[in-house]
């Protein structure tokens, strides 16, 4: 299986080093239910302002409702489908608007729900899963298929399961999935003390 292990300036965790986004996803693996399981307790425990938990997941899991996730797999745009046809699992984040405990607007649920997720795929890569994180979808189609309230914001679809061979992909696919990480050096994204001065 292709490996993208991160290049970094010091050392970092394993899991953070080892996860990245494949495409190539095993069709024929499911991901039991206790693995699924475990993703949403490690999405449960991320933290949040007030410890609102303002993220919902909606999970498909194609061996148990595979009407359900079609639906899900409809919602991807078409590119993305090519390959997250293969996943036996799609997650759908989404942030809600406000806060629990004052309906007042939380303008940090969508900042949660990325801690969330994160930590989602976390454990995913310590269970030897891989996740894909996609933008592509059409979130307002999501609201009406899954009956999503009018005050919460679909982020993301996550494709879930196993890595598979990279030969599966097609042609377009195959080169992002070979092709080496890559992130800005930490001058270009991190400051010291102002805006503009790169950390070294």
């Amino acid at each position: 299986m292709q490996q993208k292990s991160a290049t970094t300036q010091e050392p970092i965790h394993e899991l953070l080093q080892m996860r990245w986004s494949p495409r190539a996803i095993d069709s024929g693996r499911d991901v039991s239910a206790a693995d699924v399981t475990a993703l949403l307790e490690a999405a449960r425990w991320a933290p949040s302002c007030f410890n609102d938990q303002p993220w919902r997941f909606v999970v498909f899991v194609k061996s148990q409702d595979e009407a359900s996730w079609q639906q899900a797999l409809s919602c991807v745009v078409e590119k993305n489908q090519r390959w997250a046809q293969n996943a036996p699992v799609l997650l759908l984040a989404v942030a809600m608007g406000k806060f629990n405990h004052n309906g007042q607007p939380n303008r940090w649920a969508m900042y949660d729900t990325g801690a969330a997720s994160l930590s989602l795929c976390l454990q995913a890569t310590a269970l030897g899963l891989v996740t894909h994180q996609m933008g592509g979808f059409d979130a307002a189609k999501t609201h009406g298929l899954f009956n999503l309230p009018d005050d919460c914001t679909p982020l993301a679809m996550i494709a879930v399961g196993y890595q598979a061979e990279t030969e599966i992909l097609d042609d377009e696919f195959k080169a992002a999935e070979l092709a080496e990480r890559s992130r800005a050096a930490l001058g270009e994204r991190f400051y010291l003390g102002q805006w503009g001065t790169g950390f070294e």
